[in-house]
């Protein structure tokens, strides 16, 4: 049987707008109040891009603070993958994140899973880097939800902010321990209507008049907040577990767990069924909210920056969101 190689992480890095948007500021036109948010959330704050911002901005500052951090050139990436769900260019924005770091050797392409997309975009990255097919590659998650929802509905809007953050992976052909123990992913479309940001076609072209055609727009996000926090509730313990048991762990053995940061409600609730001390669940959505996919490497990177997870700890990651679609990977940090 063919050796796989091994996988290791060996850079993080994040990236937030400068405007900050705090609770005190969406009382001014909302119905609603910082202590209301809060205890609802444990959201105070949020980084929200301005109009002259874009994704791809975030996505390569994140991914250049990754590379400085392993001491790797942008010539040396070989994959670029982008997870975002709100793109700058519906084609794809991760060339143009290639063309901003200066990585001209790297493919690179998009991936899409809301915000189960950092962690469905490692595990993908991991199985290049398994099989030999590339030496290094560079996740980046990116999201701008703040530009999907309706600012009238204080129900979602308070919920989300902007930001990027990236990880940059690298085989590893020597005996140390591998990066990535075990994962779990999964998908239930069935839920598919419980969080969506859909097309629609309200705009009509009549060209001839017998023929119309229908010009493609987006509807602000809906979301049934109530039923997704009840299948979150139940559903990320038990990938959590299934990673760890593919991992040959136990949850006494991991130094920290980092869910999607969407709501302290749900981290409380998922420390709660799992039975581990809050000193373990990495929470900084206090001061972030809710920035999808980047949610997992942006807490990664202030806690590795506070020295608080340092080079050698086990981490659970696990992403939920839309789809509906979650996940957990066990990694120990390079």
């Amino acid at each position: 049987m063919t050796q796989l190689t091994k996988v290791k992480l060996t850079g993080v890095g994040a990236a937030l707008p400068t405007q900050v948007l705090s609770n005190e500021d969406l009382a001014k036109f909302l119905d609603t109040s910082d202590a209301w948010i809060y205890s609802r959330t444990g959201i105070r704050q949020r980084h929200i891009l301005e109009a002259n911002q874009r994704v791809t901005d975030l996505a390569v500052k994140a991914g250049k603070a990754a590379l400085a951090q392993a001491d790797v050139a942008p010539e040396q990436v070989d994959l670029i993958l982008l997870a975002t769900s709100t793109p700058d260019d519906l084609f794809g924005s991760a060339p143009e994140v290639q063309a901003g770091l200066g990585a001209h050797r790297a493919v690179a392409f998009d991936l899409s899973a809301a915000c189960s997309g950092f962690v469905f975009a490692l595990v993908t990255a991991a199985q290049y880097l398994r099989t030999g097919t590339y030496r290094r590659v560079l996740v980046i998650a990116a999201d701008a939800l703040s530009r999907t929802v309706d600012w009238s509905d204080r129900s979602i809007c308070v919920l989300f902010g902007d930001g990027a953050g990236a990880v940059l992976l690298e085989a590893e052909d020597t005996d140390k321990e591998d990066g990535l123990l075990g994962f779990e992913l999964r998908t239930d479309g069935t839920r598919a209507s419980l969080l969506r940001l859909e097309v629609d076609s309200f705009q009509v072209i009549s060209p001839t008049e017998d023929m119309t055609f229908p010009r493609q727009v987006y509807r602000t996000m809906t979301m049934n907040g109530r039923e997704v926090y009840r299948f979150v509730a139940s559903a990320v313990p038990e990938v959590i577990e299934k990673a760890l048991f593919r991992s040959g762990l136990s949850l006494d053995q991991v130094d920290y767990v980092i869910l999607h940061q969407a709501n302290q409600r749900i981290i409380e609730a998922v420390a709660q069924r799992l039975n581990i001390s809050p000193e373990r669940m990495v929470s900084h959505i206090a001061t972030c909210g809710n920035t999808s996919a980047a949610s997992i490497p942006i807490a990664l990177a202030a806690e590795m920056e506070m020295g608080r997870i340092q080079s050698g700890a086990t981490l659970v990651m696990a992403g939920f969101g839309a789809g509906l679609s979650w996940g957990a990977a066990v990694v120990r940090l390079g």
